[in-house]
């Protein structure tokens, strides 16, 4: 019984470990840094049956780490009111109600002007700054930001605190004390928010939340922040990864520069291909549970090994090439079950907006280090890259 494999040969695919284990079958016993004992998940249909099951909780305080970080210890006490993704129902389907109302197809679709401006006001600045560039820096992490703090109504002004300060929450060796100050200047940040939005509110999300008057300051702000770290850190890393594998893939890109018409293919093939959630969901079962003939003992935490299951070539053939025309649905890039990303159909609109407007402006775009130079957030909760540096 081993430690769940992190180490990866290839900055694309998952760990060789865990891929082996997913050829083996779909439950493997686990350790946990805590002593704990535990399994890991690394089949497609085992992934979603647990967790779209009730019997396998969310809940934090019932959950072990799979992987060391600053704030182990901590993680054993209940989530606070409003950090809903670390809830069961009826918690959660409170929170998920209000959300949803605000998370309207009315209000996304509006946004999709805005993305397409943003991206072509941040490729005309990359352009005029010239050759070379950090596609990180100058592309994928301003985008999301600006479209998540304007649907929050977060001033941008304020982007590179809360940049700095959520690269250090998620980083896997920060210093504890270090983690814990920059999580109070965030609880800081949205402590005025949302004062300022209940004296002034807005046309967006975080008004509407305060304008149903269902929630309290405390809520609010922990909401603010889960939406706010979610809303950028994840997209801003599938944009830069992904444009990584579209470099490094020259016949996939071809494919995608002659028929337009693939982005939408394409997106998904890329969140089934690099599964930026490294580590998996973890669920704590609440009772003895009988699955895919392994006794669960209640209590025991499963790791869901989303890119494990992603990688399963009993639901995908030939799962470790990358290809935009295969039919990539029914892949774990946004969960699966109760818990399923909110945000998905904005970080959808972000990435079918940004990728070929970044190889339209840049038809030159290559790479300007060789890849073992390029940084990869190993040392992170999101996987991706630190740095992209890029020539064109």
């Amino acid at each position: 019984m081993d430690l769940l494999p992190t180490v990866r040969d290839h900055p694309f695919d998952p760990p060789a470990a865990l891929r082996r284990l997913a050829v083996d079958g779909p439950l493997h016993p686990l350790a946990f840094p805590d002593g704990h004992v535990g399994w890991v998940v690394t089949r497609m249909a085992t992934a979603r049956a647990v967790l779209s099951d009730a019997r396998f909780s969310a809940r934090q305080e019932l959950r072990h780490m799979p992987y060391p970080h600053p704030l182990g210890q901590e993680s054993s006490a209940p989530a606070i009111p409003g950090w809903f993704i670390r809830m069961d129902p009826p918690e959660h389907t409170r929170y998920r109600r209000l959300l949803t109302g605000q998370f309207t197809v009315r209000r996304i679709n509006r946004l999709i002007p805005r993305v397409q401006q943003i991206t072509e006001e941040h490729l005309d600045m990359m352009a005029r700054a010239g050759s070379p560039a950090d596609l990180v820096q100058d592309f994928a992490l301003p985008i999301p930001s600006m479209v998540i703090c304007e649907l929050l109504g977060v001033p941008y002004r304020e982007r590179e605190e809360f940049q700095h300060t959520t690269a250090t929450v998620l980083k896997l060796d920060a210093d504890k004390h270090d983690v814990i100050a920059a999580l109070t200047k965030l609880h800081e940040f949205f402590v005025r928010l949302v004062a300022a939005k209940r004296a002034e509110p807005g046309d967006d999300l975080l008004s509407g939340l305060i304008a149903g008057g269902e929630l309290t300051d405390e809520e609010l702000r922990a909401i603010g922040m889960l939406l706010l770290v979610a809303g950028h850190e994840t997209t801003a890393n599938m944009l830069a990864l992904g444009s990584w594998t579209l470099l490094r893939h020259p016949e996939q890109l071809a494919a995608l520069r002659a028929a337009p018409t693939l982005i939408d293919n394409a997106v998904e093939e890329l969140l089934r291909y690099l599964s930026i959630i490294q580590f998996g969901a973890q669920r704590a079962a609440l009772e003895d549970v009988w699955l895919d003939g392994t006794l669960i003992r209640a209590g025991q935490t499963l790791v869901v090994s989303i890119p494990a299951a992603n990688r399963d070539h009993t639901k995908f053939p030939d799962p470790d090439t990358f290809d935009l025309a295969r039919d990539a649905a029914g892949h774990l890039g946004f969960g699966h079950g109760v818990h399923q990303c909110l945000g998905q159909q904005l970080a959808r609109i972000e990435m079918r907006v940004a990728y070929p407007a970044l190889f339209r402006r840049f038809p030159d775009l290559r790479l300007a280090a060789p890849d073992e130079e390029v940084p990869i957030r190993t040392d992170m909760a999101i996987y991706g890259v630190h740095r992209l540096p890029v020539a064109f």
